[in-house]
């Protein structure tokens, strides 16, 4: 008992927590999250369609806040490298890799992830979970995810109500355009001040938009696994635009 009230104390000096992680001796970092038992309901959607076995993968875990699907891909057998903007999280998730015993599996990096550009190493799965919505350069994100992902990508990210989705012309005659107005047609709303009080919720894309922006960065949708969730492989941008695509990003981002 003594033990857990000293647990207990270190996981209220680390608040707040996003992640709900399950700390050996049941207690846990967020028992009362408003959305339930977060992130855990989350992975056992998604762990099915994932490989058992993942000794030998390498993992990138981009904007990994608390750590927990940073520890779920290492208890797999993944070498994983996580990341993100916030120290505050960053602080909580060594903290609790460390109670896990996994901090030797897990190494864990502060960056954007437009700082990705500029590392040479490319990952068999990388984790994209919650963070496209945030960015202000939502396909440049995308463009530098698909050269860090070497087998898969899974992806999850805020959209715009409705499931409506069309296939788009080859090329949209400019005196055609009221079809952009379409409910099924790939659209993006911008967010120019805050949703859910969150200044940094940029947008919020259709479904339809969402993986029509996938297939632009040149990635294979597998499957959509969850809502607001996709297994994805890299393939290749659409045909004859990949020498301006990597020429763009390399403008963008200096490299």
């Amino acid at each position: 008992m003594r033990e857990d009230a000293g647990l207990r104390e270190q996981i209220r000096a680390l608040a707040p927590w996003f992640h709900n992680l399950h700390l050996p001796g049941g207690v846990q970092t967020a028992p009362d999250h408003p959305l339930g038992d977060f992130p855990s309901f989350k992975w056992a959607q998604i762990a099915p369609h994932l490989p058992d076995d993942l000794s030998g993968w390498t993992a990138l875990d981009i904007g990994c806040n608390a750590g927990f699907y940073s520890f779920e891909l290492a208890r797999r057998g993944a070498a994983v490298t996580a990341v993100d903007v916030d120290p505050h999280y960053l602080r909580q998730a060594r903290w609790a890799a460390e109670r896990l015993g996994l901090g030797e599996r897990i190494a864990f990096r502060r960056m954007q992830i437009y700082d990705l550009v500029r590392e040479p190493q490319r990952y068999d799965l990388v984790w994209f979970m919650g963070v496209l919505y945030h960015l202000r350069h939502p396909l440049l994100a995308l463009d530098i995810v698909r050269r860090k992902t070497r087998r898969l990508m899974v992806l999850q990210a805020l959209t715009a109500p409705g499931e409506e989705s069309a296939e788009t012309p080859p090329d949209l005659p400019i005196d055609a355009r009221e079809r952009l107005r379409d409910p099924a047609w790939p659209t993006m709303a911008f967010i120019e001040r805050r949703l859910a009080g969150d200044p940094t919720n940029w947008w919020a894309p259709t479904h339809a938009c969402l993986e029509a922006m996938l297939r632009s960065a040149g990635f294979e949708i597998r499957a959509r696994i969850a809502h607001e969730t996709y297994l994805c492989a890299p393939g290749e941008p659409a045909e004859g635009m990949a020498g301006a695509i990597e020429a763009e990003l390399r403008a963008a981002t200096g490299t």
